[in-house]
């Protein structure tokens, strides 16, 4: 296997006509990171990626892997493994015929082809499913299977683009805790494209917030979620309430916020008053939806424990309360 290498994007652009897509972005993701370029729909995520990959050419800007500068070289010659959001694994071949095929085309001879793509079953625990075509596997089974696929050409930066997006809910946390497993134990790069903040923030040493084709935060998760840059970071991550002051836009975490029908709350200061508009019970605490004008989207997390102490319901005036330090500034949306 290639020793993993570091990804440098320098001022990398793509613009599809008079339309910008990736618009002029700089990244560094060092050697045996685990990377998640997360944004909603249309941020440029997935052309960054498949720029990466060599399956669309950069408008401007390099593309480096360690030293070498592959901006311009064609997708097998970049040290790079695509794993697809379809897994596109061809129907009428064995599980162990679609990990070899790559290998198969760089005229490998089949014993050894076999030998390698066994291994790489090995590690992904698919061996005992190696004579099985994709049809008789499951979702997750067919999602290791196009791992070991992408992995056996021994990639120096693995990409991923939405791998788990077709899975079940379930199966997509199980196979978050693998994916993280598999690149701690091959210790190179995954690139992984998501729209979803729970996966980049379960998953990722660096998670790369993009929108409308720029990067807007580059952090590692706990300081992402903690101190989001911007306005729009603190809306789109969730678990946020984005509040307008004098100074400027301020978080607060709605886990931090406490609501209180006849106010006090400890060393928290009551900050305004608000009417419930909506209660859902999610198991260990209760999401509570407040209105108030001004203020668009406020929520309060209010445990099981003290909900059960002081129920609320609809219509309720209540008070919102929270502490100084749970205050973070923000940039305001550009």
């Amino acid at each position: 296997m290639l020793e993993p290498a570091d990804l440098e994007l320098i001022h990398l652009t793509k613009r599809y006509g008079a339309a910008t897509a990736v618009d002029s972005i700089d990244l560094r993701v060092p050697a045996g990171a685990y990377c998640c370029l997360l944004g909603p729909s249309g941020c440029g995520k997935t052309s960054t990626l498949r720029m990466i990959a060599g399956h669309e050419s950069a408008t401007e800007g390099d593309i480096l892997i360690g030293a070498a500068n592959v901006t311009d070289l064609p997708p097998a010659k970049r040290g790079t493994a695509m794993m697809f959001q379809s897994y596109a694994l061809f129907p009428h071949l064995s599980c162990v015929d679609n990990v070899a095929f790559s290998l198969k085309m760089k005229g490998v001879d089949k014993a050894a082809r076999r030998k390698k793509a066994m291994e790489f079953l090995e590690l992904v625990a698919m061996t005992p499913y190696a004579e099985r075509i994709p049809a008789q596997l499951s979702g997750g089974q067919q999602q290791r299977v196009a791992l070991a696929r992408a992995l056996v050409t021994d990639p120096q930066i693995l990409l991923l683009d939405e791998p788990l997006s077709a899975l079940d809910p379930f199966l997509r946390v199980r196979m978050r805790a693998e994916l993280r497993r598999f690149q701690k134990q091959l210790n190179i790069p995954f690139i992984h494209v998501t729209h979803g903040q729970d996966e980049a923030l379960a998953l990722a040493d660096l998670v790369v917030v993009m929108n409308k084709g720029r990067i807007e935060q580059t952090a590692n998760p706990r300081d992402l979620f903690e101190k989001p840059a911007t306005e729009f970071i603190a809306r789109f991550l969730g678990g946020h309430n984005v509040i307008a002051t004098p100074g400027g836009p301020v978080a607060v975490r709605a886990d931090r916020m406490t609501v209180r029908r006849n106010g006090g709350g400890g060393d928290n200061e009551v900050r305004f008053v608000a009417a419930v508009r909506a209660i859902e019970y999610q198991g260990a605490h209760y999401q509570v939806a407040l209105d108030h004008p001004g203020i668009s989207e406020l929520v309060a997390l209010v445990s099981d424990e003290q909900f059960a102490e002081e129920p609320l319901n609809v219509g309720d005036s209540v008070s919102v309360l929270w502490a100084d330090k749970d205050v973070h500034a923000l940039a305001p949306v550009t």
